[in-house]
């Protein structure tokens, strides 16, 4: 699993990774005894968004929090060894994320082998810039993302860097979205994609799903 390293989005905007679309898909894999690595571009403690905290989380999450305390940098993490990648979102994924020559690193060498890769929300923004053959990533590929009307109604339109779904449409995507809120789920191949939070734990079933196909 790749969170991102990004406190901020901008000086007055705190932001982080979104508690529950790691937890949930944590979670998931552990309980199906899949051994997970949580890696970050910079590595160490991964700040969590505030707004993602309600004080109410499950008892079950509590063991969660330990591998956001101090994540592998993914300079370390040798993709061969994995059998695949999973990106959680958050508002922080929109300044670490894009085009950025570690997660490249990563993910260019699983798409290229057809491993499986999976994300939710924001986690998305990670295939601007990664491209198989020379084509971006996500070319006709059929998959789904926090959308623009979603980051409108959260009222962040004007802070994030671009809007996600309208970055995925131009790089070739072929994006489908729900109504805001709505679990929804996208799979293509071995892309699985999931459009918001209420998505986090579709998302990662069905990636499991692909796993153990």
């Amino acid at each position: 699993m790749i969170v991102t390293n990004a406190g901020w989005l901008d000086e007055d905007h705190r932001t982080g990774l979104w508690l529950s679309e790691f937890a949930e898909p944590y979670m998931q894999f552990t309980q199906e005894n899949y051994e997970v690595t949580v890696a970050s571009v910079a590595g160490g403690e991964i700040p969590i968004d505030p707004n993602s905290i309600s004080g109410e989380e499950p008892d079950e999450w509590e063991g969660v929090m330990e591998p956001l305390k101090q994540t592998t940098p993914l300079g370390e993490i040798d993709p061969d060894e994995y059998v695949g990648v999973f990106l959680p979102g958050g508002h922080g994924t929109m300044v670490d994320f894009p085009d950025n020559e570690a997660i490249k690193h990563i993910l260019e060498p699983m798409a290229k082998e057809n491993k499986i890769i999976g994300s939710v929300c924001h986690g998305p923004a990670a295939f601007s810039g990664v491209e198989v053959d020379g084509k971006p990533f996500v070319e006709g590929k059929r998959l789904t993302s926090f959308t623009d009307e979603e980051e409108r109604g959260a009222g962040l339109d004007e802070k994030v860097p671009f809007l996600l779904e309208t970055r995925l449409k131009e790089l070739g995507a072929s994006f489908i979205g729900e109504d805001p809120g709505t679990e929804h789920v996208e799979a293509d191949g071995n892309l699985v994609t999931g459009q918001n939070p209420q998505s986090s734990l579709a998302a990662a079933r069905k990636f499991l799903q692909k796993l153990s196909s």
